[in-house]
């Protein structure tokens, strides 16, 4: 007997890792969820990974012991060597920071260093990062036009970071040199990257040595002074730390602002929504508009590398000892298993318990500079520059090229230049 009713085909795959993926790619995620949950692909790079889609496997995944943060449990072929972590980062021996580490090192670091970088801290640091903000849109507010990424988004974190862990102004420049290669080339030639690497692992070495001889009330002094049980960083741990903090607090609120702004300038009603907020002297919406964003086009598009170091099933697949695990943040962040509306921008939305800077262990420390800097740097854009708008048409943007982060290369926009 003939079914009349046969079921249909489930669409092709898509195509992932494209210019066009990158441009938009939560449809593709939107299949994964559906189709194919856990889903092992190679990479650009050559290295074959498993994908984790849905929110309920990448929460598990993000808090599971037996995915190891250690690249030393990668069972890595020949042709994929040294590709799975920051280019340089080996060679510079800048590997014992927390990305990289399990417990009981993971938890004899974090708990050190975060006795230097604590609520209070970051608190304290609110009236520069204001004061950076307002100056660096001094510099174009009378020009009527700016690049959003090059002109603020970029300088507003490096600035801050460097002045948090105690670099020198005049040294200041040369740490955006370094940063700016890591961006422009995240997702190509990982040489460039490298040698950035390197130079700043011999600067922070130089600076470290100064600060032990010298200390002052800066991050990396605090490093240097502070001790569990009478333990203390290495100068190697110090360095490492100093490290991803500035490669880890950089990039992810540059990509936080731009991001949030182009989703402001796209939606229109929440942008002016968000604008009345403010004008009322309300914070509120602020605080909940941040945390939506961070869901709806986050700066972090999939968590740093995990390797399984023994056999284990997710999300109904079974994944060998040695293999990696990347967590999909973008696509968990849009499951609607998990979010109502989660393609809908919702500055107000409630119970947002979304994974923008990941779960567990290894939940971003740096979590709250970053909400700080992004907090202040839309409040204050949306404040000072209320009729911004696009320069150019969207599809004539482009996202940088890359694995782990998300954001745009450039972001031209257009206002009534100040008198």
């Amino acid at each position: 007997m003939q079914d009349n009713n046969p079921i249909p085909p489930a669409p092709p795959a898509p195509e992932l890792f494209t210019w066009e993926f990158a441009t938009d790619p939560y449809p593709a995620y939107a299949w994964l969820r559906e189709h194919a949950p856990v889903h092992r692909t190679r990479l650009p790079s050559g290295v074959e990974a498993w994908l984790v889609t849905r929110y309920g496997d990448a929460r598990q995944a993000l808090a599971d012991q037996r995915l190891s943060k250690n690249p030393a449990h990668h069972d890595e072929p020949a042709h994929a060597k040294g590709k799975t972590g920051i280019p340089g980062e080996r060679k510079a021996e800048l590997m014992t920071h927390l990305l990289n580490i399990d417990p009981p090192d993971h938890t004899r670091l974090r708990r050190l260093v975060s006795k230097a970088f604590t609520p209070r801290t970051v608190a304290q640091f609110a009236p520069r990062v204001q004061e950076l903000t307002d100056r660096l849109i001094d510099a174009f507010e009378a020009e009527g036009s700016a690049d959003l990424i090059h002109e603020f988004a970029f300088p507003l974190p490096i600035y801050a970071i460097c002045d948090l862990l105690g670099v020198p102004r005049e040294d200041q420049d040369d740490f955006r040199d370094w940063a700016g290669m890591m961006i422009r080339h995240g997702g190509g030639p990982r040489g460039g990257v490298a040698r950035s690497v390197k130079k700043m692992r011999n600067y922070l070495a130089e600076l470290i040595h100064k600060k032990r001889e010298n200390p002052g009330d800066d991050l990396i002094s605090r490093l240097i002074e502070a001790s569990d049980h009478g333990e203390h960083l290495t100068e190697n741990e110090a360095a490492a730390m100093a490290f991803i903090l500035l490669f880890a607090g950089f990039e992810t609120t540059v990509n936080l602002i731009g991001n949030g702004m182009y989703a402001l300038l796209r939606n229109p009603g929440q942008r002016e929504r968000l604008q009345e907020s403010l004008a009322a002297g309300e914070t509120g919406l602020l605080e909940t508009g941040v945390e939506e964003l961070l869901r709806y086009d986050g700066p972090v598009e999939m968590a740093t590398w995990r390797f399984a170091t023994q056999p284990l099933t997710l999300g109904g697949q079974d994944i060998a000892a040695g293999d990696p695990v990347l967590v999909v943040l973008a696509a968990a962040d849009r499951d609607p298993a998990r979010f109502s509306g989660p393609d809908t921008l919702d500055l107000g939305r409630k119970d947002n318990q979304h994974l923008g800077y990941g779960h567990g262990i290894h939940y971003c420390l740096g979590a709250p500079l970053a909400r700080l800097e992004g907090q202040t740097a839309l409040a204050t854009l949306l404040r000072r520059l209320p009729d911004l708008r696009l320069a150019v048409e969207p599809d004539d943007l482009r996202w940088r090229g890359g694995l782990i982060m998300r954001g745009l290369r450039t972001l031209p926009v257009e206002f009534t230049a100040s008198p």
